[in-house]
């Protein structure tokens, strides 16, 4: 039963880490269109960090319920833990500031924050892969 729950956690994980991929490659395309498309896709962003901070978290929290002992992590693992969090935390700042504040952003303050956004994807994700198989 463990394994098919870390399964679906992984799924949701996946999911949301190619949702904060996409949105941030999608919204670089898109950011001299509709203000309100600019919106939702902040928006968006932000659901998906939070989603993957909240999966990243239950990875941990069912591995304590069945061993009672948080994952067992060491190394390049930790310090790709700690990046990933990084990533995911200032990529959910960002994103909600963006949906409070980025309509009166001026276009190259939009293109930052989207190649910000984008940049943070990108190595949260590359980061899993040390991730994974580091640990």
């Amino acid at each position: 039963m463990q394994n098919f729950i870390y399964a679906l956690i992984q799924v949701v994980h996946n999911l949301g880490a190619a949702t904060v991929v996409a949105t941030a490659a999608s919204a670089l395309w898109l950011v001299r269109g509709n203000p309100r498309v600019q919106h939702r896709l902040a928006l968006l962003m932000a659901i998906a960090w939070a989603t993957q901070v909240a999966s990243g978290v239950m990875f941990g929290v069912t591995t304590y319920l069945y061993e009672r002992h948080l994952p067992d992590i060491h190394g390049i693992a930790v310090d790709a833990l700690l990046i990933k969090l990084f990533c995911a935390l200032s990529g959910f700042v960002l994103a909600v500031t963006h949906v409070k504040l980025g309509s009166a952003w001026t276009m190259d303050k939009q293109l930052l924050a989207w190649r910000a956004s984008l940049a943070f994807g990108v190595v949260a994700l590359g980061s899993a892969a040390f991730l994974r198989w580091f640990s």
